[in-house]
């Protein structure tokens, strides 16, 4: 049986990661309070922003820029989104 957490961005108990996303205090809240589906969903979000907007991971203001994003994003607060992303059409319309 997974494990199940109650999920900082959608408010209801969901399945957990199975460990925390890297060491330290921000890691084990993650762990402790966000889904595997928000994670993945951050993840996801995560690689458009650094593509969309060419952050550089080696400049401390884009990893900064980033940080914000993902408390933003898995908090449930406004982010900001990839300017030039399309979302894929349904291929079932």
């Amino acid at each position: 049986m997974s494990r199940t957490v109650f999920c900082r961005k959608y408010k209801q108990e969901m399945e957990g990661l199975e460990a925390p996303p890297f060491p330290g205090p921000k890691g084990q809240d993650i762990f402790d309070n966000v889904s595997k589906q928000a994670w993945a969903e951050w993840m996801s979000h995560q690689t458009m922003l650094i593509n969309e907007k060419r952050l550089n991971m080696m400049e401390p203001s884009s990893r900064t820029y980033l940080s914000e994003q993902m408390q933003k994003f898995l908090s449930g607060e406004s982010y900001d989104e990839a300017e030039g992303y399309v979302p894929p059409e349904d291929k079932n319309d």
